[in-house]
């Protein structure tokens, strides 16, 4: 059974809403594997380039895993091959790396498809195609077209010529807490349809679309939760419609940006027929937290400051910032906390918090054990578990 067959079937019979998650720590991947062999529940893996990337191309910031290496670790641990490695905003300009550089645009493009060919080599199964990123300018929905039939002609190429299977997620704009509109689905859709069958190629498994939702700091701010509440009508039935029109073209729904949101909201997803949703940011964030709630109970302050210190100069909290923000040195620290988990200045940290304590199990296990629930409470309220 392919991609397609097994979560659609999958979707069907439980009527849920698939989970994406992402790849924030060696811990989060770890509660996944955990998960996965537990419950028996296939969950997305889904690996941003700045997150994992080839070992070609510089590896990524998680755990300082190549895609190479990520993808070994995670099949040699999932008893039952449940996870489904997913590559998340894949294309040009999607590595910070590269872009300062002062690449020419062939340059980037050509990266970009080196990056996916040692994901798909590497087993990755749902390659995702995001044009939007573009140094100079915002680009026409026809413009970002062009590089997605590029790139998605280019992976077909490298699955069939290796005999990998593949399926392709295609999404045309960056998140703003707005809502796609059907005009431009179903534009987009007519165009990919005639390419697909130009290149007799399979229909993206997954199009995403803006469902009303924006992650900026440690909310959402996007109007989805007032959607759901009955506020915004109008923009529940352009949803339904789109999704409609979707189902008609045996495309599924993928829904980016889901951090943060309400358990009423997610419960509606499966009602909405939604069938897939990101989440990744709030996942390193509860890390975060648990870190310094370790670190608090155990009297550790010292090190509490250390961690916050590190964390704040790094400055990875700025891309997350609400205009005009008010939010603090300590807050913007815990934004940004997962991004230096791989640093010296942490793994040093974190090894003299482990001179301190007996069992040097416990400090993970803890920080584990709250990543857990956190992802439990998505898969209960998408309806993929019941416990």
């Amino acid at each position: 059974m392919d991609n397609i067959d097994f979560l659609s079937h999958y979707i069907d019979k439980n009527q849920c809403t698939l989970l994406g998650i992402g790849p924030m720590s060696k811990n989060c991947v770890d509660v996944v594997i955990d998960l996965v062999n537990d419950l028996n529940i296939p969950i997305m893996l889904i690996a941003s380039r700045r997150q994992i990337e080839s070992k070609k191309l510089g590896g990524g910031y998680v755990n300082n895993w190549s895609t190479e290496e990520f993808s070994k670790y995670v099949h040699q641990n999932d008893k039952n091959q449940n996870i489904i490695l997913c590559r998340d905003h894949g294309g040009p300009y999607q590595n910070e790396n590269e872009n300062k550089q002062n690449l020419s645009y062939d340059d980037i493009l050509n990266k970009a498809k080196e990056s996916f060919r040692t994901d798909i080599m590497s087993n990755f199964k749902i390659i995702h195609i995001d044009p939007s990123e573009n140094l100079i300018s915002d680009l026409t929905l026809d413009e970002m077209l062009i590089r997605v039939f590029e790139l998605y002609d280019f992976c077909y190429s490298v699955a069939l010529e290796n005999n990998k299977q593949i399926s392709i997620e295609i999404s045309l704009g960056k998140e703003d807490g707005g809502i796609s509109h059907l005009s431009e689905i179903e534009y987009a859709i007519k165009k990919i349809e005639n390419f697909c069958k130009i290149k007799q190629l399979p229909l993206p498994l997954f199009i995403v679309i803006k469902t009303g939702n924006h992650v900026l700091e440690t909310k959402n701010i996007g109007i989805l939760d007032d959607i759901i509440d009955g506020k915004d009508s109008e923009e529940k039935n352009e949803i339904k419609k789109m999704i409609d029109f979707c189902n008609s073209k045996k495309i599924m729904i993928k829904e980016h940006n889901g951090d943060y949101l309400t358990d009423n909201s997610l419960k509606q997803h499966p009602k909405l027929g939604i069938h897939a949703i990101n989440v990744a940011p709030e996942f390193g964030v509860i890390e975060t937290k648990a870190i310094l709630s370790w670190l608090e109970k155990n009297n550790l302050i010292e090190l509490k400051e250390n961690f916050l210190e590190i964390s704040y100069k790094s400055n990875k909290w700025e891309k997350w910032m609400i205009p005009n923000s008010t939010t603090t040195k300590n807050e913007k620290a815990i934004i940004s906390g997962h991004y230096i988990f791989s640093l010296d200045e942490f793994v040093n940290l974190k090894n003299t918090i482990l001179t301190k304590i007996e069992d040097k199990d416990e400090f993970d296990n803890y920080l584990k054990m709250e990543i857990k629930k956190s992802i439990l409470r998505y898969l209960k309220n998408l309806n993929i578990v019941n416990l």
